[in-house]
């Protein structure tokens, strides 16, 4: 049986990652992966002639332990007698303004400082720490978001970076499992670091890698790692083959679109969203690949349309057409306040209470004052609206809760929708109210929402076409 180097040393010369004397950034968190990476590589630099430099991206999350993680990682490169780089990053303040959850602010400030710190140092690649256990949590996090094919193939060898595609991304540890990395790192007495934020069933992927795979292996399938991924390679392969065939026909559109596979339609209409750097999600896919010359709505003013030979464009809304698009901001800053928007008299009142009191009634909700913020933005319905519905562990696509609510089409475009400066949408009139937003024992300030509909009264500016949902 081959040692963990010797496997690794066998792996990197069959897919051919990096060549003789070429110069790799070794991506180093402090933790048990990427220790193990680093002493591992530093181990086998001198059989492909590989020179290394270490990055570390403290993401200041954790206070006093991010720090404590630089200057161990720090610590470990110079007793390696290797390079050394170190970033920062205010992640919670580029989430705020970007409007992104803190794990995806930290991917992209992470990934940025990588790029600028491979191009310093001239590298093309930079080795990351990601492994087998890894690949089948990534399976299940993109399964419960709704991912097609590709997202479910999860993360190949080698990739482009996000920030960079002339900048490779190099994973030499994802065949290897977490129990072989512990095993090794306590074999060579290798020290590193253990992250709280781990532990934490907050986080949906600890929740999947500490309670969903536990159950899945005791109660159905003891083999479920090595047969999931098995299913991804699997899948990966035939996405792939997908991708060949919308990306010929992209370049050269025969036959019509009308007679391609649905599988190759979706590819193609994603890979045209993806270049006019929009969200490739499903419903808008759908949308453009069931009705051609149908405008979707995607912001005010502005909708996509794939017209009939499969081509996608953008397209300017000079008149009233499809989704009732208008808005409206409101400043929670008194006491209290009213609006009128969309036919709909709305009133506000903030209370200090402490604690959560409920109560039913129609046309009335309470919610978190200083979860929902001072200021929130009145609109309606668009496609790609998320929303987390109270109860529920993680948010859903609106489309999908109208369904599965019964709520008619036309009903569906008419309902109010209230969200946060940050865009989080937290009160569905007359459905449920957010998780978030909703109030806890340690609230300390209830806004009381209240509203109702006006007889016969003004309707929104935009007319209300027939269409699909």
């Amino acid at each position: 049986m081959k040692s963990l180097p010797e496997s690794v040393e066998q792996l990197i010369r069959a897919r051919k990652f990096f060549r003789r004397g070429e110069k790799i950034l070794v991506a180093v968190s402090g933790g048990l992966d990427s220790m193990v990476l680093l002493h591992l590589l530093k181990r086998l630099a001198p059989h492909f002639g590989g020179k290394l430099f270490v990055a570390h991206f403290n993401h200041q999350l954790r206070g006093r332990a991010s720090d404590a993680d630089e200057r161990f990682t720090r610590k470990t490169a110079a007793t390696l007698r290797l390079p050394f780089q170190a970033g920062r990053g205010a992640v919670k303040t580029h989430a705020r303004q970007r409007g992104l959850s803190v794990e995806m602010a930290a991917r992209a400030l992470r990934h940025n400082f990588l790029v600028q710190a491979a191009k310093r140092v001239k590298c093309r690649s930079i080795a990351v720490a990601h492994h087998a256990d890894d690949q089948v949590e990534l399976f299940f996090l993109r399964l419960l978001r709704g991912a097609g094919g590709e997202g479910l193939a999860g993360m190949k060898w080698t990739s482009a970076s996000p920030s960079n595609g002339d900048i490779r991304l190099v994973r030499p540890l994802l065949g290897v499992t977490r129990a072989d990395l512990e095993r090794f790192a306590l074999e060579n007495k290798i020290q590193f670091r253990e992250d709280a934020t781990n532990a934490s069933r907050a986080m949906l992927r600890n929740r999947i890698r500490h309670e969903l795979l536990p159950f899945i292996r005791r109660r159905f399938q003891p083999a479920l790692d090595q047969n999931l991924l098995r299913a991804m390679e699997i899948v990966g392969a035939e996405a792939e083959v997908v991708d060949d065939l919308a990306r010929d026909w992209l370049a050269k559109p025969r036959p019509a679109f009308a007679r391609l596979a649905v599988a190759v339609q979706r590819r193609a209409l994603q890979f045209q969203l993806r270049q006019l750097n929009l969200r490739e999600e499903f419903d808008l896919v759908e949308s453009l690949r069931l009705s051609a010359d149908r405008p979707v709505m995607i912001r005010p003013k502005i909708a996509v349309e794939r017209d009939q030979a499969g081509r996608v464009f953008i397209r300017k809304m000079n008149r009233e057409n499809g989704y009732q698009l208008g808005r409206l901001g409101l400043d929670l800053r008194g006491r209290h306040g009213e609006a009128a928007f969309g036919g709909t008299l709305l009133h506000w009142r903030i209370i200090s209470r402490a604690g959560a009191r409920f109560g039913v009634e129609l046309g009335r909700e309470q919610f978190d004052a200083d979860q929902v913020g001072r200021k929130i933005v009145l609109r309606h319905w668009q496609p790609g609206d998320r929303f987390q519905p109270i109860g529920f562990p993680s948010s859903v696509k609106l489309q999908d809760w109208f369904t599965n609510q019964k709520v008619p089409c036309r009903e569906r475009r008419r309902l109010l929708v209230a969200a946060t400066a940050a865009g989080e949408v937290f009160w569905i009139e007359n459905q449920r109210i957010g998780e978030r937003c909703k109030l806890r024992p340690e609230t300390k300030r209830h806004l009381i929402w209240t509203w109702r509909r006006v007889p016969n009264g003004s309707k929104s500016r935009v007319a209300v076409a027939d269409g699909p949902c």
